[in-house]
């Protein structure tokens, strides 16, 4: 449900309906904007949330299907750059996901960024409270995933509110050739990451970078939406949030993302 425009001192109220548009029309166009906190300071994170929904509904009512979530700022770093002590969440919808070995066409983006993730296919839903164990007892495999990020504000500059409305900058989706169940990793917290550019090491981390644990961030979005009369169904990809600092998609470039167990995917912008 739809809250009421948020008013601001600063200038005239926007309701979520608005900001879903003006944030649509910069997708289409590719074209970057300011942050809307730059008028609104006072947008909260509840009338962003509503505006993420309203731009993901426009997909769906335009044919798309939703088939998943995705989390962000799942690392306490960028919690801290933030100034926020939790996560954000977004939607998937089908449109967002690219095919495994294809090159990207830089053309559908404006500021493609790249990062590594670990995502979860749901066997069954996820009941509340939930917990690492019980999202794991939930989940029918993992897979090695790429984010391609593209937020709609200029500079990738915005506030929490700003990129919960652009849908956690969400760009599209990549999903490695393996599922694996999660049972046959030895431990998702210690599942190590290299990411490369062009073939040379930019960043390596592990499962732990999410939350100390990549489980833990699909269990506090599944506690969260809870909280919102939402759930996550099984048959749902989730996606955990970022393993390192995301890097440029440029045309050309080669970004490959190597998780133990879980194989590679190579992302070649064009």
């Amino acid at each position: 449900m739809q809250r009421a425009a948020a008013a601001t001192d600063d200038g005239p109220m926007i309701d979520p309906s608005q900001i879903a548009e003006v944030l649509a029309r910069a997708e289409r166009d590719r074209q970057a904007r300011s942050p809307f906190t730059d008028e609104h300071p006072d947008l909260d994170d509840a009338t962003a949330y509503d505006a993420q929904w309203a731009g993901i509904k426009a997909k769906l009512d335009a044919g798309e299907r939703l088939v998943g979530a995705k989390l962000g700022l799942t690392s306490r770093v960028k919690q801290q750059v933030m100034k926020v002590d939790a996560p954000l969440y977004g939607w998937v919808t089908s449109g967002m996901l690219l095919p495994y070995g294809e090159p990207v066409d830089l053309a559908r983006f404006i500021h493609p960024r790249v990062e590594p993730e670990i995502a979860f296919l749901l066997a069954r839903d996820v009941e509340t409270p939930a917990t690492v164990t019980s999202v794991l007892a939930a989940t029918e495999s993992v897979l090695a995933a790429v984010d391609v990020l593209d937020s709609r504000y200029a500079d990738f500059r915005f506030r929490l509110p700003d990129v919960i409305a652009d849908n956690a900058s969400a760009g599209a989706f990549l999903l490695g050739p393996s599922a694996v169940p999660p049972a046959e990793l030895e431990d998702l917290r210690l599942l190590g990451c290299v990411l490369r550019v062009d073939g040379e090491v930019v960043a390596t981390a592990a499962g732990a970078a999410t939350m100390g644990h990549p489980a833990a961030s699909v269990a506090w979005l599944a506690n969260r939406l809870a909280g919102r009369g939402e759930a996550l169904r099984a048959g749902m990809l989730v996606f955990s949030g970022g393993l390192t600092e995301p890097v440029p998609l440029a045309a050309g470039t080669a970004v490959t993302a190597e998780l133990e167990g879980l194989g590679s995917i190579e992302v070649y912008g064009r």
